[in-house]
């Protein structure tokens, strides 16, 4: 028998939440914070949402947001020398805190 290819194909430990985080559903605060064209965000994905979920390989990647589309937002994301687009719920993305994008100061 074929193993499947399917959609979640080989996620077991990428998708996996800790067991405090377990049956809980996304934050309010997460679901309507207001993002803005040109904020970079982290997209990680919550195994628990499947609407809008982007694929496994941008688990952990950092974009920025282009736009939006209905309740989706339009994310552009490096790969590999290539910009792709990606339409992401907000229930898959964090914010990045201004102090990441700076780089350190040296002495």
């Amino acid at each position: 028998m074929k193993p499947s290819k399917g959609f979640r194909h080989r996620t077991r430990k990428v998708l996996k939440k800790h067991i405090r985080e377990r049956g809980a559903v996304p934050p309010l605060s997460l679901l309507m914070y207001e993002y803005k064209p040109g904020d970079k965000v982290y997209i990680i994905i919550n195994p628990s949402v499947m609407k809008g979920m982007p694929h496994k390989r941008y688990h952990g990647k950092v974009g920025t947001v282009i736009g939006k589309r209905g309740k989706a937002y339009i994310v552009e994301v490096r790969v590999g020398g290539k910009t792709k687009i990606l339409f992401v719920r907000p229930e898959h993305l964090r914010p990045v805190p201004p102090e990441a994008l700076t780089p350190p100061k040296r002495e």
